[in-house]
């Protein structure tokens, strides 16, 4: 029973924090490429990340078009989450705390595959719900729609200059998403932290 309280707790503990992370990660995404700022969604993004990212920012400026501030947030959530998880799990084990820390490189390292793995999965999601929204609803217009559109072009369009639709169907978001998920499978995470 303890140990499904202990497995509950990470579940909790790796999901809030994984789900902030892909919000400031959204936030960077939507500034690479140039979407809507006055769209509610990016609103909500904006706002939900705006403190930290200001106060970052005040020790480590922008690049150009790169929010590394706010990459840079994305990165110490991710690394804090691995750490938290760790420690719960050997909590959960019966395993000395300490003993479960990573080294700061190794923890940074896996830090670094995490965010390429929710980018990853974002991308999945988001195009999945495009082309499903394609199919359901194709001339519906929403904030929502407009902003994956924008979001998911940059990955799409040259997959369609080398696969042009087949009778009218566009395959780019199918190989798209094999891509995406093949890089998640080639990434070195332990299954606790996938």
């Amino acid at each position: 029973m303890l140990d499904n309280g202990f497995s509950a707790l990470v579940f909790i503990v790796d999901t809030l924090l994984s789900l902030y992370a892909l919000v400031v990660l959204l936030r960077v995404l939507l500034q690479l490429v140039h979407a809507n700022f006055y769209n509610p969604l990016s609103q909500f993004v904006w706002q939900a990340t705006r403190v930290p990212v200001r106060w970052i920012g005040t020790f480590i400026p922008r690049r150009a078009n790169l929010d590394v501030p706010a990459l840079v947030l994305a990165l110490t959530i991710c690394y804090f989450d691995i750490e938290v998880v760790l420690a719960l799990t050997a909590s959960m084990h019966g395993l000395p705390v300490d003993g479960a820390q990573l080294r700061p490189a190794v923890a940074l390292a896996w830090a670094i595959f995490k965010v390429v793995e929710l980018v990853c999965n974002l991308y999945t999601f988001t195009i999945l719900i495009q082309a499903l929204l394609s199919w359901l609803a194709p001339q519906q217009h929403s904030p929502a729609t407009a902003l994956m559109q924008t979001l998911n072009e940059p990955l799409l369009r040259p997959v369609r200059t080398y696969l042009p639709p087949l009778a009218g169907i566009d395959l780019s978001p199918l190989v798209v998403i094999i891509g995406l998920q093949v890089i998640i499978i080639l990434l070195p995470l332990p299954g606790a932290l996938h």
